[in-house]
């Protein structure tokens, strides 16, 4: 039997266990279990599987799977969750911690309020545009005014529409894009088709972005290995980030 907790940030739903009182690898086929327990018909139903582990260099690690199995870096929205349940639970009394993840040492700071945790900011790092880092194929490279780096763009005709994607990672591979009516964007026929596209050798989680003003965007996200979610946190940092080097504003 395994014990698990639902949680969710943002509508961005995981499963979560505990396993800091024993080894993570006595937990047979990690990837097939969250296929099965992600499962909204059969299963418990989620974006994916997340464990909080033991960790020998921060205070606790983070696993988390995606809905088709696969083992993804880092997420935004399940590393606050984790926050709240090792804090709630009393796995710890620090009200800042770290957590190791696949993408490096995430740092959380929590503000609590009677003992419980009420809300949670994460230093998600510095963004990366590095092709082989991403990774990804770039079309073009663009001067990025900011720093020295170049920023690499993917444009690609997917069935009936043409996308320019900005590429960068956040802890997982993103492209971004900017759409005029997010609306119109059908995310379950364009998502799965440019996630797999040979131009991310990984594959890639996707935002579509509308500018509504100068301080706010509007995101829809197809992310790798799960399909369209409510929410992303590494693709809301992204999509941000997108916005500031291509110094994109709303268009009249």
């Amino acid at each position: 039997m395994i014990e698990f907790t639902k949680m969710e940030g943002l509508g961005n739903d995981y499963i979560y266990v505990d396993c800091t009182k024993k080894e993570e690898q006595e937990i047979e086929n990690i990837s097939k279990l969250a296929q099965k327990m992600s499962d909204r018909h059969f299963g418990i139903g989620s974006d994916g599987l997340i464990l909080i582990c033991r960790s020998d260099i921060a205070d606790f690690k983070m696993r988390m799977f995606n809905q088709d199995g696969s083992e993804g870096q880092m997420c935004g929205n399940g590393i606050r969750c984790v926050g709240k349940f090792v804090y709630d639970k009393g796995l710890t009394n620090k009200k800042n911690i770290t957590i190791e993840t696949l993408a490096g040492i995430k740092t959380l700071e929590m503000q609590v309020e009677d003992n419980k945790v009420t809300s949670i900011t994460v230093n998600m790092g510095r963004p990366i545009f590095n092709e082989e880092f991403v990774p990804c194929i770039p079309d073009t490279k663009v001067e990025n005014g900011f720093n020295d780096e170049m920023i690499s763009h993917v444009k690609l005709n997917v069935l009936d529409r043409s996308f320019d994607f900005t590429c960068l990672t956040t802890g997982n591979p993103h492209a971004v894009t900017v759409v005029n009516d997010i609306n119109s964007i059908d995310v379950k026929k364009y998502g799965p088709l440019i996630e797999c596209d040979r131009h991310f050798p990984l594959k890639a989680n996707v935002e579509f972005i509308e500018i509504v003003d100068d301080s706010t965007i509007e995101m829809r996200v197809w992310e790798r290995g799960s399909g369209e979610t409510l929410a992303c946190g590494t693709g809301a940092s992204a999509s941000v980030v997108a916005c500031i080097i291509n110094r994109v504003n709303k268009q009249e």
